[in-house]
């Protein structure tokens, strides 16, 4: 499985070298975490992969790892088996949406909410 980091400014997304084989991509996905609109947790991310497949490798159930293109844009694909994921919606960059499987979904989305501290205060 692909290794996240989390960052103060961006995610990092390690795929390990079978990963980048079959997604035929030689680096590793990076996004800034600004554009993060939302997150999601999934037992089964099968439903959500969308489009058709535009580069990499799919087993329907087995594995899916790559790009895959949809009407409005192209979303990255790190999908084994029936593990639990996280959906990441983006509002830019080079995707609009990624789908991984982790075993650590619940710290991931712990690790990327932001405390009522990090929040600017508003003024009036």
């Amino acid at each position: 499985m692909a290794n996240l980091r989390v960052h103060a400014d961006r995610i990092e997304v390690h795929l390990t070298p079978t990963e980048r084989a079959l997604a035929l991509r030689s680096a590793d996905v990076v996004i800034q975490r600004d554009d993060i609109r939302s997150a999601t947790i999934t037992d089964d991310p099968w439903i959500w992969v969308r489009g058709i497949r535009r580069r990499g490798t799919e087993v329907p159930l087995v594995v899916a790892a790559g790009t895959w293109k949809y009407h409005g844009g192209l979303d990255f694909v790190a999908v084994k088996g029936k593990r639990q994921a996280v959906v990441l919606e983006l509002a830019g960059g080079e995707f609009a949406r990624l789908i991984l499987s982790t075993s650590h979904a619940a710290e991931l989305i712990d690790r990327l909410k932001l405390s009522a501290e990090e929040t600017p205060a508003a003024e009036d």
